[in-house]
């Protein structure tokens, strides 16, 4: 993809690894200034000699104050802001906590909310700026005791036809959906079964979601793209299941389905 956002800033949210330090990574490789806030304060330290234009901020946005003092430090506006942090608790089976449910809503939802507010307030939104909020398939379709995470993903899709009406002539805001994407080198040897199961043959990469991040930030490519959810899983949602169709078998015990 030919792109260039020299002179442009953007905010990686969850950017020390997996998808988000992919999407850091070709933000970086286009020409843009970078700042990721992540928990991960080693994976920072392991990324820094690699990465000199990566700016690391230490903090978990699901605390108030820490993204109001991540969003004070910032010395420039704000061209790019890509919600993608996002943590999972589990749910009813296996008694998810009320404090670990609604903490995981602050991190999905709230937190994007709030920093998309906070550079509103303060002055840091750039004029035609792009905001890419990470969901999941998992907002249209679960495993069980998944009900934190299936919330945030479900609440941060809403909240991006919201933002997108409210910012509209100040931003664009779209969404993007990953399906299985594979962010473990150490575990990239997948089955047969596991790459047939998606109609593209094979299991996702953060490269993929990255792309099509950068693409949605791009004004010349994507400029009346706004309030949309794109899925990127191989197809994966879209293959109906059938007890003995397509090498696939109901197991009644786990409740899954599984390869013959």
């Amino acid at each position: 993809m030919s792109l260039n956002f020299a002179g442009k800033t953007a905010i990686v949210t969850g950017g020390a690894n997996g998808i988000g330090l992919s999407i850091a990574e070709h933000f970086l490789d286009v020409g843009a200034d970078v700042f990721i806030i992540d928990i991960d304060k080693a994976a920072w330290e392991a990324l820094a000699a690699r990465h000199d234009g990566l700016k690391f901020f230490h903090g978990d946005i699901g605390e108030k104050t820490t993204s109001e003092a991540f969003i004070s430090a910032l010395p420039c506006p704000i061209n790019f802001l890509i919600n993608n942090a996002c943590i999972s608790h589990g749910g009813l089976l296996s008694v998810c906590p009320y404090e670990d449910f609604e903490r995981m809503q602050r991190v999905g939802v709230t937190a994007p909310y709030y920093l998309t507010s906070l550079l509103l307030q303060q002055s840091l939104l750039a004029k035609d700026a792009a905001i890419i909020n990470i969901a999941s398939t998992r907002a249209d379709q679960s495993q069980p005791d998944t009900e934190a995470y299936t919330a945030a993903k479900g609440g941060i899709i809403a909240l991006t036809h919201a933002m997108a009406i409210s910012l509209a002539g100040q931003a664009r805001v779209n969404a993007i959906s990953p399906g299985w994407i594979e962010t473990d080198k150490h575990n990239a040897d997948h089955t047969d079964s596991d790459k047939h199961q998606h109609p593209a043959r094979r299991i996702g990469i953060p490269n993929d979601i990255a792309q099509m991040t950068l693409f949605l930030c791009d004004n010349e490519k994507s400029g009346f793209i706004t309030g949309q959810n794109f899925t990127i899983d191989g197809g994966m949602s879209k293959l109906m299941i059938y007890h003995n169709a397509h090498n696939w078998k109901f197991d009644k015990d786990s409740q899954g389905v599984f390869p013959l």
